[in-house]
């Protein structure tokens, strides 16, 4: 058995975490001793076509950091893809903020929620400038007991680094109140970090970068869970 992994954003050799992932996703096949193999799959490629025909085969779905991407609507079809057919999912960094964006749009209903990077006169910046960027900063980060997330982690506290200077606006945090996503993770200040969906075997979106592990060598519990699951299907 090998593990197709779809790796959704638009490449760049100089971005870090584009670097990091390929050495992520090597360690965690070695950790569950299944081989994975990966594409790097342009935004603009889901521009007029049927996510399904892109993504059918893929036991996983990555949406990688560095946005605003190519693409916007691109970026959501593949996420919307993920979310309606239980195909593993994780979002890190920008994925994490269009994976919001997807569910607000299109489960919620909310086709205004908009990007404020891309957007900044947006009637509903659902992503908004932070009140202090966090470029390659480590932060410490709270999971919510009985989360996905904080079961991966086996711990209440972690610290993690991110590369971002917008993210989910804690203004709309309470759009998710009573939903099937829902917020796992926040930091010391009040802001979301981590968003999961439940009913679905694998949906995670982070506002930090795990894959940074792979650049030390190290293991990754979120990326370990998400290999498992793409193994699993």
């Amino acid at each position: 058995m090998t593990i197709h992994i779809a790796l959704i954003g638009d490449y760049n050799p100089s971005v870090t975490a584009h670097q990091a992932i390929p050495k992520a996703l090597e360690i965690a096949s070695g950790e569950i001793g299944v081989p994975i193999t990966f594409d790097w799959i342009a935004t603009t490629v889901f521009d007029g076509v049927d996510a399904k025909v892109v993504l059918d085969g893929f036991d996983a779905i990555w949406c990688v950091p560095a946005s605003p991407y190519q693409s916007f609507d691109g970026a959501l079809s593949a996420i919307g893809f993920a979310r309606r057919n239980a195909v593993p999912f994780l979002g890190t960094c920008g994925g994490y903020q269009h994976a919001i964006l997807e569910y607000a749009r299109n489960v919620l209903g909310f086709t205004n929620a908009a990007n404020g990077e891309i957007d900044p006169d947006a009637e509903m910046p659902l992503i908004a400038p932070l009140t202090c960027a966090l470029i390659d900063q480590d932060g410490g980060i709270n999971l919510v007991k009985g989360s996905l997330t904080h079961t991966h982690y086996g711990m209440d506290e972690i610290s993690e680094t991110y590369r971002c200077s917008y993210g989910f606006n804690r203004d709309y945090a309470g759009i998710l109140d009573g939903q099937d996503l829902v917020i796992s993770a926040w930091d010391a200040d009040g802001d979301p970090r981590a968003v999961e969906l439940g009913g679905h075997p694998f949906f995670i979106g982070t506002a930090f970068q795990p894959e940074r592990s792979g650049l030390r060598g190290d293991t990754h519990p979120l990326i370990t869970a998400f290999v498992q699951a793409a193994a699993k299907r």
